[in-house]
């Protein structure tokens, strides 16, 4: 067996123990926007709703000892999983943040010389206090942070809190973040464009080298295993056309997000990166629209970031989207203002419960 055959091997059967397959990438249209998109795929409906976070929230990183701190500089609008946490969202600067599964995570153990930080509020971080990619991460050698996860109570048995985090802005800029054997892994370049799940960043990579395309020989894989989809997307985010105007930059990136999502099923054990696609983002940074499209509706929704009040002390808000499948279109005037939802914190010894 070689190594890829492998990696793969492992992979389904840690996969076995946490299926969360999903898939994001980012398209600079050069003769148009910048925009990066995301699939989110999980076995069961994860109570997602949209919500409006205005500027000026004081936050608290979730965690006992040594909690990371700060004031929220910039509004953002985000989709939340179980409604304990952000799991997508783009702020009022044009910066967006992306959480999705990695089995291989591993945040380590508690340093309680670092500030630490919950996984729930890990992508609302970013969102909060960054502009651009590059602040972010010149923050990150300055300001070190410890990411510290949990595992969740769901219909079918607990499930890892184990994910890495893709951010991005309007120059195009990319970076990934993950946590290996306890210490993070940053790849920060425009060319990061693509971002699936397992095995980890860097041995996707080196894995897509022997594709067709790619500098290899072997031709497009095919099955619903991250490593082929992380090929299949990147594969075909190269092959989009420049767009010739604006509606074609944002069909574009649904066409490659559509093309490797996940269709309906039960989870296969001998194939378990099946999990269906719940639902998918699309950000553009450059205009600042936020689309939202559920795979039990037909249609496609967008806030628009500058009809939005993100000034410091109004309320927070709220889209429900949880069985709301008659939205359509720009729903920028629907947001309520709503007592906020907490971020759940850690809980050492017993796992959290999203019901």
């Amino acid at each position: 067996m070689n190594r890829r055959s492998m990696l793969c091997l492992l992979s389904c059967l840690m996969f076995w123990q946490t299926a969360y397959p999903c898939t994001r990438f980012l398209w600079d249209t050069k003769k148009q926007d910048v925009i990066v998109g995301r699939n989110m795929d999980w076995f069961e409906d994860i109570g997602s709703n949209m919500w409006l976070l205005p500027r000026g929230i004081v936050r608290d990183g979730g965690i006992d000892e040594n909690s990371l701190r700060w004031t929220s500089k910039y509004g953002s609008v985000i989709v939340t999983a179980y409604d304990i946490g952000t799991a997508d969202g783009l702020n009022e600067k044009g910066l967006t943040a992306n959480l999705l599964y990695l089995t291989e995570s591993d945040f380590g153990e508690r340093d309680e010389k670092l500030p630490g930080l919950s996984v729930t509020l890990w992508a609302q971080y970013y969102l909060d206090n960054f502009e651009t990619v590059a602040d972010a991460m010149a923050a990150f050698k300055t300001d070190p942070y410890q990411v510290q996860s949990f595992s969740i109570k769901t219909s079918s048995g607990e499930k890892s809190g184990s994910v890495h985090l893709a951010i991005s802005d309007k120059t195009g800029d990319s970076a990934i973040i993950e946590y290996i054997n306890g210490k993070p892994k940053i790849y920060h370049d425009k060319n990061f464009k693509v971002m699936t799940n397992s095995p980890p960043y860097e041995e996707q990579l080196t894995a897509l080298k022997q594709y067709k395309g790619f500098g290899g020989r072997q031709d497009l894989p095919g099955t619903t295993a991250a490593a082929d989809r992380f090929v299949r997307a990147a594969y075909y985010a190269q092959q989009l056309p420049q767009p010739t105007e604006y509606r074609e930059s944002v069909a574009g990136v649904l066409s490659v997000l559509r093309n490797v999502s996940q269709p309906f099923g039960t989870p296969d054990p001998a194939r378990p990166y099946i999990s269906t696609t719940r639902w998918r983002t699309v950000a553009d940074m450059t205009r600042g629209v936020y689309f939202y499209e559920n795979t039990l509706s037909p249609n496609l929704v967008w806030v628009q970031m500058d009809r939005l009040e993100f000034k410091k002390n109004s309320p927070v808000q709220k889209i429900t989207l949880v069985k709301n499948y008659d939205l359509v279109g720009d729903i920028s005037g629907y947001f309520k203002p709503m007592k906020a939802f907490e971020f759940q914190k850690m809980t050492p010894d017993k796992p959290v419960s999203q019901r």
